[in-house]
């Protein structure tokens, strides 16, 4: 799976009393005002800050960034009271009359405590049921009220599935779904309980062995139990399951979806999103990627929709009610989470690639922006089956466009469902557009092999799935479409995942995980980017083709199964011919969380070199004594830029000495940046590196280069002194490069959004003339989002892009278009826009995260919608799963712009008291670690930011 948040990125005083806009607002959207953060607006009083918080406050706004004021407190009133004064003509009672006052108090309160305690079966002639002490203390209750059978979060090993056959009917007027399952299971050891799971489904009737069962349901867990009187001996049974649920309103299980047509017709489809937990929320199954097994489905279906699922249509079947059954060959042995199917109006084309049906599908609508998913996703599979040296082994591979759809994309084994703007690709779409479709057909196929064929065996080797998928997208594409330079989009994605792992909150590649909460999590930064990374540096390490051997070696000895990451190392060590461990030296990355820095301090021909952890924010941190294996790549002045010029010494140790020739002047570590670490010089080093360059920039590599200033960063002003001929030069016409298109949206969008120069100005004559000509001007598509922002900082502008947004079957530049919807500085707008996205009536829910991404980025909406965060939180985890990606994206986006003491505070109280519901997030420390970064770098640098502005 690819997460789509992984290809995502100072305004006046507002003033409410402006005219309505010209787009339609609710009269309640208006009102809306968050209990906690008011902006600052005019008339509107404001409760004092601490007098450092309103240094900051002031500053910030001369700086462009926001700092709010805290919360009024409340205080606390104290009731007055009168002490009430007693007679003193009161007679003391005697002796003898307080001790039998007190007897009796003793005997009634004791009385008292022994009906209290004592159940109430005490009483009754019947007396009270014996229980199973040891039993009801270990045990957890049913539904029922019964003991469930089993203690644990992952399930017994004593069962196993070997066949599925599940038989569906979604009805999309009702929107639930009646189902059967039979599976075939193989009792492994004796045992009494068969445990499986199951969620938010009425089970009307079980089977065992065509005798009627009891069943258990533990809700917490979502698993189901059978007991049973006596052990079930080896073997192999059946159990019949019949249920009905409701299709999901969220994103996961089998899901019920919407679009409008070009006819302003609600078009209606159910589809799947299993990975990682949601199986089980289709049909009673044993979800878990260590149980592999076969499955054949069938689903009926009205006769205006056509079904797919992972295997091929082997028959149709005319049931009564105008209704039909398809039914779908025998699956390959595959995990519960690679299971897929959809019911919907679509259509495709289809080409094939060797043994292989290959299509694309989408609504009708779109049906002329398939045919580039279609010429790539046939060179990619030809590319992998001769680079695996293992063929694609189904029969057909689908690629579905849906409309509605949290991911970027989903592997699910011959039936890969797509985001539409992550597969389709409009008659205007540029090299940029057409590089992120690539990206994730690539990965999606990479998965095939790694992650469907070959299956981690839980969810704490993800990174066996995501870190090879993703390095395989931008190899692959490097090789089989150079044009679309994936290569320094590659160096990118390895500048933000070590900027991610720097932080004390991250994790090791490899984890613990228990919980669905800590499952979900996993599909992070470190999983995909990091996990690339560090097989960029084995690939970079190993010689002579051995990664491809090793990768080759391992794919064909485990396909069908699962693995742990030590089965990779193991294949890759078989076929390396060097003196070299790679299981040892790979542990070392996948074990420990974050990367090294590594120091080089040179005096003459001998250089130190010397190992830590490094980390941004070294508060709260513990004791890390951890110590990395890194093959340490270098080059020097006599031969810097070709491949066959990269020397590497292997840095095991806390410290090392590296011997050098005489005649060596400088050295750069760490050869084109395929290192997962950093390497900082000392003065005379980093001397030597500056005058070389200076005296011939091309003395390193484009990559070298661009490490070596990846952490520099610069101010607005400064952007203006050092840029503004660059972005005073950049053309806005059509532009084919990739390089330069990159190169140039990122500088104009700059330029726009700091009023430099007579960016607006262009942009919105560029606007202008699409509009008019009713979008027959073409505006560069890498440009649209810049020109786009432009034109929603006006009223006019803003209502035209809402309506473009409506009806709009581009879907590039419907993303683009909400992007920009939702930069307005308007505060009417962006709560209509926080409102609208969230309950999926104009804007598909889906599109939340990015909407509040958006609007973060912005003075005048963080604040707001952090507090639409807050006080929609529950709204919020019913549409996306607590520590899925998507609520990664909305913590960090909603607080990344905190920096003063009062917000962090807020933030650490609002997810504390959430409990159950989020509290343990690991994002939630991300984001904590974030703010105090930020307050770490307001107290250092603030006072000489003020001066230099």
């Amino acid at each position: 799976m690819i997460e789509n948040s992984m290809f995502e990125e100072e305004p006046d005083v507002v003033d409410l009393a402006k005219e309505s806009p010209s787009y339609p607002i609710d009269s309640d959207d208006a009102v809306y005002e968050p209990r906690s953060s008011r902006l600052l607006v005019r008339g509107l009083g404001e409760n004092d800050l601490d007098e450092d918080e309103e240094d900051y406050e002031s500053s910030a706004r001369l700086l462009g960034m926001s700092f709010m004021n805290r919360s009024s407190n409340q205080r606390n009133v104290a009731s007055s009271y009168t002490r009430q004064q007693y007679s003193e003509s009161c007679l003391k009672p005697s002796t003898k009359t307080t001790v039998v006052g007190v007897l009796i108090l003793v005997l009634v309160a004791s009385m008292i405590m022994v009906i209290y305690f004592l159940p109430g079966c005490t009483f009754t002639r019947k007396g009270c049921k014996k229980s199973n002490s040891t039993m009801d203390s270990i045990y957890p209750i049913s539904t029922s009220g019964e003991p469930f059978p089993w203690t644990e979060l992952r399930l017994p090993p004593s069962v196993y599935p070997v066949h599925y056959n599940i038989s569906l009917h979604p009805n999309l007027t009702l929107m639930t779904f009646q189902g059967s399952v039979s599976i075939l299971v193989q009792v492994l050891n004796e045992t009494k309980n068969i445990v499986l799971h199951s969620s938010d489904m009425n089970i009307s009737k079980v089977t065992f062995e065509g005798k009627e069962v009891h069943v258990l349901e533990y809700k917490p867990w979502q698993q189901i139990a059978i007991k049973f009187p006596e052990d079930l001996k080896k073997g192999q049974y059946v159990l019949n399951i019949n249920y009905t649920a409701q299709l999901s309103n969220s994103y996961d299980g089998f899901y019920n979806s919407s679009y409008v047509d070009t006819n302003g017709t609600k078009r209606v489809l159910a589809a799947t999103q299993f990975e990682p937990l949601a199986a089980r929320k289709a049909f009673p199954c044993f979800d878990e990627p260590a149980f592999k097994s076969n499955f054949t489905i069938k689903l009926t279906r009205e006769r205006k929709y056509i079904s797919l699922s992972n295997m091929p249509k082997v028959k149709t079947t005319d049931l009564k009610n105008g209704l039909q059954e398809d039914e779908f060959g025998k699956s390959v042995k595959m995990s519960t989470y690679l299971v897929a199917f959809i019911v919907a109006e679509f259509i495709g084309v289809s080409n094939n690639v060797s043994k292989t049906k290959v299509s694309v599908y989408a609504v009708p609508d779109k049906k002329d922006q398939v045919q580039y998913a279609l010429d790539t996703a046939c060179k990619l599979l030809e590319f992998y089956n001769t680079f695996f040296e293992y063929d694609y082994p189904l029969s057909k591979l689908d690629l579905v466009a849906i409309p509605d759809f949290l991911a970027g994309a989903m592997e699910n084994w011959g039936l890969i469902t797509f985001r539409e703007t992550t597969l389709l690709v409009g008659s205007n779409s540029s090299s940029i557009d057409k590089q992120l479709v690539t990206s994730v057909i690539a990965h999606e196929l990479a998965h095939q092999w790694f992650g469907n064929l070959v299956t981690m065996r839980w969810w704490n080797d993800l990174w066996l799935n995501e870190g090879f998928a993703t390095y395989m997208q931008y190899m692959s594409i490097e090789t089989v479409f150079p044009e679309l330079d994936m290569d320094t989009e590659f160096l990118n994605v390895r500048f933000k995942a070590l900027t991610k792992d720097a932080l004390n909150s991250s994790h090791p590649v490899s984890t613990v995980v228990s919980t669905p909460e800590q499952v979900e999590e996993m599909f992070d930064s470190v999983s995909y980017e990091k996990g690339a990374s560090i097989l960029l540096m084995l690939n970079a390490t190993l010689t002579d083709g051995e990664f491809r051997k090793g990768v080759i070696e391992y794919l064909q000895k485990y396909n069908l199964s699962n693995t742990e990451s030590e089965y990779l190392w193991d294949s890759l060590s078989q076929v390396s011919k060097q003196n070299l461990s790679v299981s040892k030296m790979m542990n070392t990355w996948t074990v420990h969380k974050g990367f090294p820095l590594v120091t080089v301090e040179r005096k003459g021909t001998q250089v130190t070199l010397t190992q830590e952890h490094f980390l941004l924010n070294a508060e709260n941190s513990t004791d890390d004594s951890s110590l990395w294996h890194i093959p340490l790549t270098y080059v020097n002045d006599s031969c810097s830029v070709p491949s066959s010029c990269k020397q590497v010494f292997h840095l095991k140790d806390k410290t090392a000495t590296l011997n050098l020739p005489d005649q060596v002047k400088w050295l750069k570590f760490n050869f084109r940046s395929d290192g997962f670490y950093i390497v900082h010089y000392d003065e005379e080093g980093w001397k030597n590196l500056i005058d070389a360059l200076k005296g011939d920039v091309t003395v390193l590599s484009c990559k070298d280069r661009a490490a070596l200033i990846n952490n520099i960063f610069a101010l607005s002003s400064y952007i203006d002194d050092h840029f503004g001929s660059l972005m005073e030069s950049q053309s806005w016409d059509l532009e084919s490069s990739v390089s330069e298109m990159t190169l140039r949206s990122a500088l104009l969008e700059m330029a726009c959004s700091l009023n430099i120069r007579n960016c607006s100005t262009q942009a919105k004559h560029l606007f202008d003339q699409w509009f008019i000509s009713n979008k027959t001007f073409q505006i560069p598509s890498d440009l649209m989002r810049t020109v786009f922002k432009v034109a929603a900082q006006t009223d006019e502008g803003w209502g035209k892009l809402l309506d473009i947004y409506k009806h709009s079957i581009n879907d590039q530049e419907k993303r683009k278009t909400l992007e920009a919807l939702a930069s307005t500085q308007d505060i009417r707008k962006i709560i209509w826009i926080l409102q609208r996205s969230l309950d999926g009536s104009v804007i598909q829910t889906q599109e939340f995260p990015l909407v509040i991404n958006a609007i973060c980025k912005n003075f005048a909406g963080y604040l707001y919608a952090w507090d639409f965060v807050k006080e929609n939180w529950d709204k919020i985890t019913q549409k996306f799963p607590v520590g899925s990606f998507a609520i990664q994206s909305i913590i960090m986006s909603a607080t990344s712009q905190f920096s003063t003491k009062t917000r962090l505070t807020e933030t650490q109280n609002f997810f504390t008291s959430l409990g159950t519901n989020g509290s343990q997030m690991r994002i939630v420390q991300e984001a904590i670690e974030t703010i105090k970064l930020n307050m770490r770098w307001m107290e250092k640098n603030l006072n000489a930011l003020q001066k230099w502005l």
